[in-house]
């Protein structure tokens, strides 16, 4: 089971869910707080204010930082916001009123920049774990699958089930708040209550999509990639030489990070369209990949688009041999409709020469799909190009 006694990630979530419980407190003090505040020149007292004010800085004391930093700023009293409009009023600069109602909003302000840095903490805090248990899951839903038949329809009431729904709960528990789940993972829940086989198609017909959608989410495009320098300048100004490493660092990468690379690459290239992750349970080898439309655009004949199908394979060790390839055309069987046109074999390893050889020969036949060879120097051409990804999946 995946519950552990004084586990250290368990007694993690416990203080972000109290920091939460905070933070939300304090939005919705400040909420009601706002509602009450005047929208023009009133001085007197208003007790219902005051004691959400007196609230409102006993639970900030309790609001723990992040990387150094939390709101300062209290709720302003309403004979000063009063005073300050009216000092405004009689500067009469529209910049004077600006400033005023920029200064009451404050502490608005300050807890949702709390709530973005909250947000980014918590999945950085859960990623490797939810990651985990998403292949957990991967090998739950295999071996549960391997155990009943397609028409079987008795309910499944087996330990492989139990811990299925132990670990889907574990992952809803780890995504709290700061993740924004799809319709389909409300259905999950739901569905993998019922207990029945036929639930049990409809959860792994849904999964590979989910996974990746949580996935995605998880990892922020948005997020910034670690700098240990303010001014590039300070750089040009030493001088720098040597030559430079070309060499990229594959083993940082495991198989998804290694397929989520492949995806950035597709996604934002100009002539491919509709990126999108794959997986047919009935694989032979269980494996993912990628499809995606490329778009050739000819002034002539006009717009032509065919299917790619982006097959990774994260080989550190071994080189992509005849068998593979063997695999591979038995794979485009489950893919089809529609029809696939083209191949392509993204490896961070290389081809044997066999495996060379049986592709050149596929291609020069007369079948009408291609297969294209993407090792890993033809990908370091490729990255070469676009240095950011080589960045952001720290390949250097």
């Amino acid at each position: 089971m995946s519950e552990q006694i004084n586990s250290s990630l368990d007694e993690a979530i416990r203080i972000f869910e109290a920091a939460e419980a905070n933070l939300s407190k304090l939005e919705r003090l400040w909420e009601r707080m706002y509602e009450l505040t005047p929208g023009g020149i009133v001085f007197g007292d208003n007790i219902q204010y005051e004691e959400l004010y007196r609230s409102y800085i006993n639970i900030l004391t309790h609001l723990p930082k992040i990387n150094g930093w939390k709101p300062q700023t209290e709720p302003r009293n309403l004979n000063s916001i009063a005073q300050s409009r009216l000092d405004a009023l009689e500067i009469d600069e529209i910049s004077a009123k600006i400033s005023v109602e920029e200064w009451i909003q404050e502490p608005g302000h300050e807890l949702r920049e709390y709530r973005f840095r909250f947000n980014h903490k918590r999945k950085q805090l859960i990623r490797d774990s939810v990651s985990t248990i998403f292949n957990e899951i991967n090998v739950i839903l295999s071996g549960i699958q391997s155990i009943y038949r397609e028409d079987c329809s008795y309910l499944v009431q087996t330990d492989e089930w139990i811990q299925l729904h132990t670990k889907v709960k574990e992952v809803d528990t780890l995504l709290g708040s700061s993740v924004v789940r799809p319709q389909s993972w409300s259905d999950l829940l739901r569905t993998i209550s019922f207990n029945s086989v036929g639930d049990l198609r409809k959860i792994i017909h849904d999964w590979p999509m989910l996974k990746d959608s949580l996935m995605q989410s998880l990892f922020d495009e948005n997020d910034p990639i670690p700098i240990n320098i303010e001014d590039l300048s300070d750089i040009i100004a030493q001088k720098p030489k040597g030559t430079v490493i070309t060499k990229l660092n594959w083993n940082k990468l495991n198989p998804d990070n290694f397929e989520r690379l492949i995806y950035s690459l597709i996604s934002f290239e100009e002539g491919y369209e509709n990126a999108e992750w794959l997986m047919h349970t009935n694989a032979p080898d269980r494996g993912r990949d990628l499809s995606v439309m490329r778009v050739f655009k000819d002034g002539l004949s006009g717009v032509t688009r065919r299917r790619v199908l982006i097959q990774c394979k994260h080989y550190l060790t071994k080189s992509v041999n005849p068998a593979d390839i063997a695999l591979l055309k038995d794979q485009i069987k489950l893919w089809e409709p529609p029809r696939i046109d083209d191949v392509v074999i993204a490896t961070s390893g290389r081809f044997t020469a066999d495996a060379v050889a049986l592709i050149e020969r596929h291609n020069q036949s007369d079948s009408a799909l291609k297969i294209e060879m993407w090792p890993e120097s033809h990908l370091e051409n490729l990255l070469a190009r676009r240095p950011a990804l080589i960045a952001e999946f720290q390949l250097r």
